[in-house]
């Protein structure tokens, strides 16, 4: 990936005493965060923490009180802040004859794709694709890339315009070893190129501690919240994970 680092107008996203209920049930209780530029945080906890309910209503799916707003270096608010999103996973038919070019291509285009594609069009995904070192997949059909080429190319697409945040929601769910470790060594790249904002969610914590720069430990409420050497030396974090050897 080449050098480029663009400084971007957001400095952090600030998450200010945000609850979200669901009738009776509180899902997530006084949430008080924030995030910077240039910083990888890691969003872990047992499962029914509510990180998804966390990130869903930070892309405005669900219903809050509290206040999330966005700066810049001067504390000005931005209105619209641009946000890129990676699922944990894509559902989709393997068998459908889409190629990559088409999917990205489809993304950003209310024009049916197989019409046909503009040569500046190919160019530009190609460069996106580069971007990610995975050019070479631009016309292999979706359903025959391995699991952390398609995440590479989910990954391109939510660059596309570059984010000043970007969410990653377990973004390497079944992706082998390898993969997982060039998945992580390109997003961490990402936030040193591009000095963006990066919300990630992930179980896998050796990996977390090699790459993040913060982690922030739920439980419908921030237990934990810091550098990783300190958060996972906690007793909260212990109690949630269990005694383990995460020595890197």
């Amino acid at each position: 990936m080449n050098k480029i680092h663009n400084s971007c107008g957001l400095c952090k996203i600030d998450i200010k005493n945000l609850t979200v209920t669901s009738g009776s049930d509180t899902l997530l209780d006084n949430i008080n965060l924030d995030f910077h530029c240039g910083q990888l945080t890691a969003l872990i906890g047992k499962n029914g923490a509510g990180k998804t309910t966390l990130i869903k209503t930070i892309l405005g799916e669900r219903n809050f009180t509290g206040n999330i707003s966005y700066k810049e270096h001067n504390e000005k608010d931005i209105k619209r802040p641009i946000i890129g999103y990676v699922p944990q996973q894509l559902s989709f038919d393997k068998n459908t004859p889409v190629s990559v070019l088409d999917f990205m291509i489809a993304t950003n285009s209310n024009r049916p794709v197989w019409l046909f594609h503009k040569k500046s069009q190919r160019e530009k995904i190609k460069e996106q694709l580069e971007k990610l070192n995975c050019s070479h997949v631009i016309d292999r059909k979706l359903g025959d890339l391995s699991g952390g080429e398609l995440q590479r190319v989910l990954l391109a697409t939510a660059l596309e315009p570059m984010p000043d945040f970007l969410i990653l929601d377990e973004p390497v769910s079944g992706v082998d070893v390898n993969g997982l470790d060039i998945f992580y060594k390109t997003v961490s790249e990402l936030r040193d190129n591009y000095h963006i904002a990066i919300l990630l969610v992930s179980h896998d914590l050796s990996l977390i501690k090699k790459y993040a720069d913060k982690v922030v430990l739920l439980d419908k409420t921030v237990i934990e919240s810091g550098d990783v050497d300190t958060v996972f030396k906690t007793d909260a974090f212990k109690k949630t994970f269990g005694f383990m050897d995460l020595e890197v």
